[in-house]
């Protein structure tokens, strides 16, 4: 059965002591027959949400939702939205947004959250995570599987409140970390606005028509799998193979999310088995044939915002650190005095040669960590492009390294698809339909709702 209207959801966008924002239209507050527009300020006071509207002040019990009578003239700004948060290019915009201003208490903050309809949400991400002008085919491909993945994520949201079993995202022994990033972590909304879920900047970049145009094509239309929809996930460079859901997330393998080979089928990496350390290393090393391995910059713009774009070395990368700047690093981020760092071991692999554990022995403390993004935040001020790699030890004295050169494949988590790939295939003339079918093993496509 087809519904008739899209759903709507609720997207986490920020949260502070002090929310600024601009009201560009009516908006009424429910129940209490209050109106607002123009420049605002809210914030707790007392306990109750206050806001500051016109030199006027009024305080309401949370959460609240300032919602427009005419959606398709209201529009509501916030101030120093925190986008890229923890990346390398971290930083604050005003950011406009259509749709319901919810506001509720977070502790001693205000969570701010916009209510909106799943079809304006993706022309928004679409245009967030791509620049518009980019080839038509990979706009479809990139609707339907932002579509797929929101819609899981609610349906498993659904169902994890309705289980009295607790979800875990980390283990802890003496001798392991294992600790993973999902969508669980919000109970407050559906969705973040960051890359923690798919960027989301409201109608700041929503504006160009063939990102439009891709969204009410596909109006509706979901991947599945035995009836279910896809978890379909996506990264920006797989680095020539994709990733296994199950090396990334919880321990739970997804048919539709397995090892594929970025390349054309009349080609093969010939990668071999990349969970064993000898195989991981000869492909790290190499710059094997893929659909992402591109230096294309005219491509590469079609595809990457401006902030992406001062990283260039994505397919394969190094990173050097200092025996001080390691054992300075790792400690800040851990929370452990590790001491000197007397090296880095790969303990477990995924398919893409990703690293699942990684042991760090040092002289006052070993430990295993894990997953690969737990990895990655460890490993660097804000996130290393990928857990695909592999160690060097240098200015050996006395066992102790003197500093430590990474080199690495791929730039996320690899699962699912790959931006820049599909980029170069849309680019070769693969229909969206053909691209789709090359991520996401034996998946089909359904219409849920016009």
């Amino acid at each position: 059965m087809i519904n008739k209207r899209a759903p709507e959801i609720e997207v986490g966008i920020m949260k502070s002591g002090k929310i600024r924002f601009r009201l560009d239209g009516q908006f009424q507050i429910e129940p209490y027959d209050s109106e607002f527009n123009g420049y605002a300020e809210a914030e707790i006071v007392d306990g109750a949400i206050s806001i500051l509207c016109n030199e006027s002040r009024s305080s309401f019990e949370e959460p609240l939702i300032l919602e427009p009578p005419d959606e398709a003239g209201a529009r509501f700004t916030l101030q120093d939205v925190v986008i890229g948060i923890g990346f390398h290019w971290e930083q604050k915009e005003e950011q406009e947004f259509q749709g319901a201003l919810k506001l509720m208490k977070a502790d001693d903050e205000i969570q701010v959250v916009n209510v909106i309809s799943v079809e304006d949400y993706l022309i928004s991400v679409i245009s967030s995570e791509m620049r518009g002008d980019s080839s038509p085919e990979l706009l479809k491909a990139h609707t339907i599987i932002s579509r797929s993945w929101l819609l899981a994520q609610i349906e498993k949201q659904d169902t994890l409140a309705g289980s009295d079993i607790a979800y875990e995202l980390e283990h802890r022994t003496e001798e392991e970390y294992i600790r993973w990033y999902d969508r669980e972590d919000h109970d407050q909304f559906h969705v973040c606005a960051d890359d923690h879920c798919q960027r989301y900047q409201g109608t700041t970049r929503s504006h160009n028509p063939e990102v439009v145009k891709a969204v009410n094509e596909t109006a509706g239309e979901v991947l599945v799998f035995e009836g279910r929809i896809c978890d379909a996930r996506f990264s920006k460079c797989c680095g020539g193979v994709v990733e296994e859901f199950q090396h990334c997330w919880e321990p739970v393998p997804h048919p539709y999310l397995k090892r594929v080979e970025d390349n054309p089928a009349s080609s093969s990496i010939r990668s071999g088995d990349l969970k064993l350390e000898s195989n991981a290393v000869e492909f790290i090393k190499g710059l094997p044939e893929a659909f992402c391995n591109t230096t294309d910059a005219a491509l590469l713009r079609q595809v990457l915002n401006d902030y992406d774009q001062t990283s260039s070395d994505f397919f394969r990368w190094e990173v050097g650190y200092t025996q001080k700047e390691i054992a300075s690093l790792i400690e800040e981020k851990s929370g452990i005095e590790f001491g000197e760092i007397l090296d880095l071991v790969p303990v477990e692999r995924g398919e893409s040669g990703r690293l699942v554990k990684l042991k760090i022995i040092g002289s006052k403390q070993t430990l295993t960590v894990g997953k690969e993004l737990e990895i990655r935040r460890w490993l660097s001020s804000s996130h290393l492009y990928s857990s695909a790699f592999i160690v060097a030890k240098q200015d050996m004295k006395n066992g102790v390294p003197g500093s430590f050169l990474l080199r690495g494949a791929g730039w996320g988590h690899g699962v699912g698809l790959c931006q820049i790939g599909a980029a170069v295939m849309a680019s070769k003339g693969y229909l969206h339909t053909e691209i789709l079918k090359h991520y996401f093993i034996d998946a089909s496509l359904e219409k849920r709702y016009e």
